[in-house]
């Protein structure tokens, strides 16, 4: 169904994919669940001549259905601007400026993270090995290119930015270009080849069980038909603010030996684009606040060279905390307001959000669904619904106000710790 690529000269492959159906999600539980999360929908008919035993792979297909692992190791994460549907030259060579960003020179020390990778028809995601954490989580739908170079694999997955309003209609192919923005996960495995081709085989199974779901006769739908089917406008204002390249900083700061940074951080969210640390507050008169170079919002991406992102909080906390017998500290952030806004662009109610709320904070979000391609975050606090205040509002109020909220919902959000924090509900602990 699909045609193998042609190797290059290098022995450099790139599997070509095809998004899973929107309908198929795992099922979410949460203690007061807001909305039912989407439904697969009950078909009448099936053609009897799609079997998942069909997909070739280095993987059983029925595995695919749960998800199966690999070991790898991550390297790190970076954005490249694309087209929609570039070539297979381009996309070769997407993969490699990616790895030249990431790895580190021959001779220099690699800084990396032992992970698993869960490959499945629903999802990708990259599991701290360890504690099988999940620092990042895509809906399969979303990955676009998968390259395996000798041992290093790079994921691609690709967001749409949205036209804005103002900006004049124009054919130009060079302003299509602006419309997408890559964003490359670097790894290294012995098992390089194998995990491209078993998400190349995902895709594949994903594929026929969308046609199977939906009594479709496969000479009646191509895969690139199925692509443009589920190529929905997605809206995520991580997305558009990352790609900006002044709100990325390199910031100095200067301090006594013995002397604290002087902050408070709590995790992005489960949902945001890169899995880091935010600053939650700022100790009056500490070196942070001294350098006029820190806000509450700030994402730590870097601290001395050392990537924060996909760590869990302890050991972002813990390298922090290493900084006390220092006199200067290097920080590489990214400049974020406290309040962040998502945009969530839902048809009508029969459209289910996919996430559950509990005294105003989002407690478990539907993967794949509208709200997490919105940028919706587990673990925030909803300050606004469409410009009201909610801050106030009873759980029941705001749960009857999203139930019947339809078209476009913009909701402003904060880490709750961060709510907490400022509203003086509890004490700071400074690092």
């Amino acid at each position: 169904m699909f045609p193998d690529p042609p190797a290059s000269p290098l022995g450099e492959s790139l599997q070509p994919l095809c998004p899973q159906p929107l309908e198929v999600h795992p099922p979410v539980t949460s203690p007061r669940p807001l909305l039912s999360l989407f439904q697969v929908p009950t078909n009448k008919y099936y053609y009897p001549f799609l079997f998942l035993s069909e997909v070739s792979g280095p993987c059983e297909s029925e595995d695919l259905l749960d998800g199966i692992l690999f070991a790898a190791n991550y390297l790190g994460s970076t954005q490249l601007f694309s087209e929609k549907n570039p070539s297979t030259i381009v996309r070769m060579a997407q993969a490699q400026e990616a790895v030249g960003r990431i790895k580190a020179p021959e001779g220099e020390s690699q800084p990396m993270t032992q992970v698993d990778l869960f490959i499945s028809t629903q999802r990708i995601k990259v599991l701290n090995a360890d504690s099988q954490e999940a620092l990042m989580d895509h809906s399969l739908q979303t990955i676009s290119y998968i390259a395996d170079i000798g041992t290093i694999i790079v994921l691609m997955a690709r967001r749409r930015i949205p036209r804005k309003a103002t900006a004049p209609e124009t054919s130009s192919p060079s302003l299509e270009k602006q419309e997408y923005k890559m964003i490359c996960h670097v790894f290294e495995s012995a098992d390089a080849s194998l995990i491209a081709q078993a998400i190349g085989q995902a895709f594949s199974v994903a594929y026929q069980q969308f046609l199977n779901a939906n009594g479709i006769n496969p000479g009646d739908l191509s895969p690139t038909e199925y692509n443009d089917l589920l190529d929905t406008d997605f809206y995520n204002g991580d997305l558009v603010h990352f790609s900006k390249s002044e709100n990325s900083k390199e910031v100095h700061i200067e301090k006594g030996k013995g002397e604290i940074l002087g902050i408070v951080i709590v995790e992005s969210g489960w949902g945001s684009i890169l899995p880091t640390v935010v600053i939650a507050n700022l100790m009056h008169g500490g070196c942070a606040e001294r350098s006029g170079e820190l806000n509450i919002g700030d994402q730590i991406i870097s601290v001395n060279g050392t990537s924060l992102v996909g760590l869990p909080l302890a050991t972002c906390q813990g390298i922090i905390k290493d900084l006390k017998y220092q006199t200067e500290v290097k920080l590489n952030i990214v400049r974020c307001p406290p309040v962040t806004t998502a945009i969530i662009k839902r048809p009508d109610t029969h459209h289910q959000l996919g996430f559950s709320v509990q005294d105003g904070i989002i407690y478990s979000l539907m993967r794949g669904g509208i709200a997490e391609r919105g940028g919706i975050r587990v673990g925030h606090r909803i300050i606004e619904i469409n410009g009201q205040s909610v801050v106030a509002t009873p759980h029941e109020k705001i749960v009857h106000r999203l139930s019947n909220a339809i078209g476009e919902i913009h909701i402003k959000t904060m880490p709750a710790a961060t709510y907490r924090l400022l509203t003086g509900q509890e004490q700071p602990i400074y690092i």
